[in-house]
Protein backbone atom coordinates (compact mmCIF):
# COMPACT_ATOMS: atom_id res chain seq x y z
CA UNK A 1 0.00 0.00 0.00
CA UNK A 2 1.79 3.49 -1.15
CA UNK A 3 1.90 6.42 1.55
CA UNK A 4 -1.08 8.13 0.09
CA UNK A 5 -3.43 4.93 0.83
CA UNK A 6 -2.12 4.24 3.73
CA UNK A 7 -2.99 7.58 5.02
CA UNK A 8 -6.32 7.27 3.65
CA UNK A 9 -7.12 3.94 5.43
CA UNK A 10 -5.82 4.77 8.90
CA UNK A 11 -7.86 8.62 8.86
CA UNK A 12 -11.18 6.63 7.58
CA UNK A 13 -10.69 3.48 10.21
CA UNK A 14 -10.69 6.13 12.66
CA UNK A 15 -14.57 6.97 11.99
CA UNK A 16 -15.97 3.15 11.51
CA UNK A 17 -18.56 2.20 13.71
CA UNK A 18 -17.14 0.06 16.85
CA UNK A 19 -16.15 -3.03 16.20
CA UNK A 20 -15.64 -3.10 12.16
CA UNK A 21 -12.23 -2.64 10.96
CA UNK A 22 -11.07 -0.79 7.30
CA UNK A 23 -8.26 -3.05 5.37
CA UNK A 24 -7.17 -2.06 1.96
CA UNK A 25 -5.26 -4.30 0.08
CA UNK A 26 -2.29 -3.17 -2.25
CA UNK A 27 -3.83 -3.41 -5.61
CA UNK A 28 -3.21 -0.37 -8.27
CA UNK A 29 -5.00 2.59 -7.85
CA UNK A 30 -7.48 4.26 -9.63
CA UNK A 31 -10.03 7.02 -9.55
CA UNK A 32 -12.44 4.57 -9.60
CA UNK A 33 -10.99 2.27 -6.67
CA UNK A 34 -10.92 5.36 -4.95
CA UNK A 35 -14.32 6.98 -5.82
CA UNK A 36 -15.78 3.43 -5.26
CA UNK A 37 -13.85 3.21 -1.53
CA UNK A 38 -15.49 6.69 -0.42
CA UNK A 39 -18.49 6.01 -1.29
CA UNK A 40 -18.76 2.91 0.42
CA UNK A 41 -17.13 4.02 3.49
CA UNK A 42 -19.42 7.22 3.72
CA UNK A 43 -22.54 4.61 3.48
CA UNK A 44 -21.05 2.87 6.31
CA UNK A 45 -20.65 6.02 8.27
CA UNK A 46 -24.38 7.97 7.53
CA UNK A 47 -26.19 4.68 7.40
CA UNK A 48 -29.28 5.56 9.16
CA UNK A 49 -32.17 2.97 7.67
CA UNK A 50 -29.65 -0.52 9.45
CA UNK A 51 -27.38 0.94 11.73
CA UNK A 52 -24.30 -1.14 12.40
CA UNK A 53 -23.62 -2.36 15.44
CA UNK A 54 -20.69 -3.48 16.61
CA UNK A 55 -19.99 -7.11 15.01
CA UNK A 56 -23.12 -7.43 14.07
CA UNK A 57 -22.52 -6.02 10.44
CA UNK A 58 -22.97 -8.90 7.89
CA UNK A 59 -22.61 -9.87 4.02
CA UNK A 60 -25.88 -8.44 3.55
CA UNK A 61 -24.66 -4.59 4.45
CA UNK A 62 -22.00 -5.15 1.94
CA UNK A 63 -24.28 -6.00 -0.99
CA UNK A 64 -26.86 -3.41 0.14
CA UNK A 65 -24.23 -0.88 -0.41
CA UNK A 66 -22.51 -2.06 -3.41
CA UNK A 67 -25.99 -2.59 -4.83
CA UNK A 68 -26.44 1.24 -4.12
CA UNK A 69 -23.29 2.35 -5.14
CA UNK A 70 -23.85 0.46 -8.80
CA UNK A 71 -27.47 2.01 -9.07
CA UNK A 72 -25.72 5.65 -8.11
CA UNK A 73 -22.96 5.38 -10.72
CA UNK A 74 -25.70 3.98 -13.57
CA UNK A 75 -28.15 6.93 -13.27
CA UNK A 76 -25.29 9.43 -13.00
CA UNK A 77 -23.83 7.38 -16.60
CA UNK A 78 -27.36 8.32 -17.98
CA UNK A 79 -27.36 12.02 -17.22
CA UNK A 80 -23.95 12.25 -18.98
CA UNK A 81 -25.17 10.93 -22.56
CA UNK A 82 -26.10 13.52 -25.20
CA UNK A 83 -30.12 14.98 -24.78
CA UNK A 84 -32.39 13.85 -26.18
CA UNK A 85 -32.96 15.47 -29.85
CA UNK A 86 -36.57 16.61 -31.79
CA UNK A 87 -35.66 16.16 -35.42
CA UNK A 88 -37.24 17.27 -38.07
CA UNK A 89 -38.66 15.29 -40.59
CA UNK A 90 -40.59 17.52 -43.86
CA UNK A 91 -42.87 20.58 -43.77
CA UNK A 92 -46.62 20.41 -45.57
CA UNK A 93 -48.47 23.48 -46.03
CA UNK A 94 -52.08 23.76 -44.83
CA UNK A 95 -54.71 26.01 -43.84
CA UNK A 96 -56.18 25.76 -40.34
CA UNK A 97 -59.63 26.91 -39.28
CA UNK A 98 -61.06 26.48 -35.91
CA UNK A 99 -64.59 23.82 -34.91
CA UNK A 100 -66.80 27.02 -35.85
CA UNK A 101 -65.67 27.32 -39.20
CA UNK A 102 -63.26 30.54 -38.32
CA UNK A 103 -59.80 30.87 -40.54
CA UNK A 104 -56.92 32.58 -39.04
CA UNK A 105 -55.94 35.88 -40.06
CA UNK A 106 -52.74 37.93 -39.43
CA UNK A 107 -53.31 41.38 -37.75
CA UNK A 108 -50.22 43.17 -39.03
CA UNK A 109 -50.50 45.92 -36.33
CA UNK A 110 -50.36 43.25 -33.41
CA UNK A 111 -48.65 40.98 -34.79
CA UNK A 112 -51.40 38.40 -33.65
CA UNK A 113 -53.80 35.92 -35.51
CA UNK A 114 -56.88 36.49 -34.99
CA UNK A 115 -59.66 33.59 -36.10
CA UNK A 116 -62.50 35.28 -38.67
CA UNK A 117 -64.85 34.02 -40.17
CA UNK A 118 -64.48 35.55 -43.75
CA UNK A 119 -66.71 36.33 -46.16
CA UNK A 120 -67.24 35.43 -49.96
CA UNK A 121 -63.91 36.59 -51.82
CA UNK A 122 -62.13 37.79 -48.99
CA UNK A 123 -59.62 33.89 -48.76
CA UNK A 124 -56.86 35.80 -49.65
CA UNK A 125 -56.95 36.59 -46.21
CA UNK A 126 -56.26 33.77 -44.74
CA UNK A 127 -53.20 32.46 -43.42
CA UNK A 128 -51.30 29.95 -44.81
CA UNK A 129 -48.89 27.51 -42.23
CA UNK A 130 -46.10 25.50 -43.07
CA UNK A 131 -46.31 22.41 -40.71
CA UNK A 132 -42.90 21.17 -40.27
CA UNK A 133 -43.09 17.30 -38.62
CA UNK A 134 -40.63 16.14 -36.21
CA UNK A 135 -39.23 12.55 -34.96
CA UNK A 136 -40.09 12.12 -31.02
CA UNK A 137 -37.10 11.08 -29.20
CA UNK A 138 -39.85 9.68 -26.65
CA UNK A 139 -42.60 8.87 -28.77
CA UNK A 140 -46.00 9.78 -27.56
CA UNK A 141 -48.95 7.67 -28.95
CA UNK A 142 -50.95 9.57 -31.29
CA UNK A 143 -49.15 12.84 -31.17
CA UNK A 144 -46.74 13.82 -33.38
CA UNK A 145 -44.63 17.31 -32.29
CA UNK A 146 -44.89 20.36 -35.03
CA UNK A 147 -43.72 23.30 -35.55
CA UNK A 148 -46.00 25.99 -37.30
CA UNK A 149 -44.56 28.86 -39.58
CA UNK A 150 -46.49 31.40 -41.17
CA UNK A 151 -46.26 31.12 -45.05
CA UNK A 152 -43.87 34.20 -47.07
CA UNK A 153 -42.70 34.87 -43.49
CA UNK A 154 -40.32 34.18 -41.08
CA UNK A 155 -42.59 34.33 -38.16
CA UNK A 156 -43.44 30.90 -35.95
CA UNK A 157 -45.81 30.10 -33.24
CA UNK A 158 -44.48 29.90 -30.16
CA UNK A 159 -45.22 29.29 -26.42
CA UNK A 160 -43.50 31.00 -23.30
CA UNK A 161 -44.05 32.54 -20.28
CA UNK A 162 -45.45 35.89 -19.89
CA UNK A 163 -46.52 37.68 -16.25
CA UNK A 164 -46.18 33.60 -14.71
CA UNK A 165 -48.30 32.55 -17.70
CA UNK A 166 -48.19 30.25 -20.79
CA UNK A 167 -49.11 32.30 -23.96
CA UNK A 168 -48.79 32.33 -27.80
CA UNK A 169 -46.59 34.85 -29.57
CA UNK A 170 -45.51 35.06 -33.12
CA UNK A 171 -42.00 34.94 -32.94
CA UNK A 172 -39.47 36.16 -36.10
CA UNK A 173 -36.71 33.16 -36.90
CA UNK A 174 -34.33 34.50 -39.17
CA UNK A 175 -32.09 30.91 -39.52
CA UNK A 176 -34.78 28.08 -40.05
CA UNK A 177 -32.00 26.13 -39.74
CA UNK A 178 -32.13 26.38 -36.13
CA UNK A 179 -35.41 24.25 -35.74
CA UNK A 180 -34.09 21.40 -38.20
CA UNK A 181 -33.08 19.83 -34.62
CA UNK A 182 -34.14 20.73 -30.97
CA UNK A 183 -32.82 19.73 -28.05
CA UNK A 184 -36.17 18.31 -25.51
CA UNK A 185 -33.63 20.47 -22.89
CA UNK A 186 -33.53 23.32 -24.83
CA UNK A 187 -35.41 26.85 -24.79
CA UNK A 188 -36.38 26.35 -28.63
CA UNK A 189 -39.16 23.12 -27.69
CA UNK A 190 -41.30 26.31 -27.15
CA UNK A 191 -41.70 26.24 -30.89
CA UNK A 192 -43.24 22.78 -30.84
CA UNK A 193 -46.84 21.68 -30.30
CA UNK A 194 -47.88 18.09 -30.22
CA UNK A 195 -50.28 17.64 -32.43
CA UNK A 196 -52.95 15.33 -32.05
CA UNK A 197 -55.56 13.89 -34.40
CA UNK A 198 -59.07 13.26 -32.84
CA UNK A 199 -61.10 12.88 -36.41
CA UNK A 200 -60.94 13.19 -40.16
CA UNK A 201 -58.45 16.21 -40.47
CA UNK A 202 -59.87 17.26 -36.54
CA UNK A 203 -56.64 18.20 -34.40
CA UNK A 204 -55.65 19.67 -31.15
CA UNK A 205 -52.22 21.90 -30.61
CA UNK A 206 -50.64 21.12 -27.37
CA UNK A 207 -47.92 22.90 -25.98
CA UNK A 208 -44.29 20.79 -25.60
CA UNK A 209 -43.20 22.93 -23.40
CA UNK A 210 -46.30 23.71 -21.44
CA UNK A 211 -48.39 20.25 -21.30
CA UNK A 212 -51.91 20.82 -20.93
CA UNK A 213 -52.01 24.11 -22.95
CA UNK A 214 -53.72 24.47 -26.20
CA UNK A 215 -54.02 26.64 -29.26
CA UNK A 216 -57.22 27.62 -28.92
CA UNK A 217 -59.92 30.51 -30.13
CA UNK A 218 -62.18 32.41 -28.89
CA UNK A 219 -65.98 32.08 -28.60
CA UNK A 220 -66.66 35.57 -30.42
CA UNK A 221 -65.53 36.35 -33.74
CA UNK A 222 -62.20 38.08 -34.63
CA UNK A 223 -60.29 37.70 -31.35
CA UNK A 224 -56.83 36.69 -30.76
CA UNK A 225 -55.47 32.95 -31.17
CA UNK A 226 -54.05 32.04 -27.58
CA UNK A 227 -53.37 29.59 -25.37
CA UNK A 228 -55.47 28.18 -23.01
CA UNK A 229 -56.22 25.12 -20.63
CA UNK A 230 -58.83 21.80 -21.08
CA UNK A 231 -61.21 23.58 -18.73
CA UNK A 232 -61.26 27.44 -20.70
CA UNK A 233 -64.45 28.22 -22.60
CA UNK A 234 -62.52 28.53 -25.89
CA UNK A 235 -62.41 26.50 -29.06
CA UNK A 236 -59.42 23.52 -29.10
CA UNK A 237 -59.89 21.88 -32.14
CA UNK A 238 -58.90 22.62 -35.71
CA UNK A 239 -59.25 21.27 -39.33
CA UNK A 240 -55.94 21.19 -40.35
CA UNK A 241 -56.07 20.65 -44.17
CA UNK A 242 -52.99 19.94 -46.22
CA UNK A 243 -52.31 21.70 -49.87
CA UNK A 244 -51.32 19.76 -52.68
Amino acid sequence: MDFKMSYMAEEWSLKMPNGLDLEVSHHPVTMKSVVNLTIAVNRLMTSTSEPVLSTDFQDENLLSIRLERTVEEDSIIERTGPPPQFTSRGETECTVTDSQKRSLVLVQSSMELHAVMLQGGSDDRKVHLNMSTYAHPEPIAETRPVALGIKGTNLYLSCHEDDDKPTLHLEEVTDKNSLSRISAESDMVRFLFYKRDTGLSISTLMSVRYPNWYISTAQDDDQVVEVCQETAPRYRSFNIQRQS
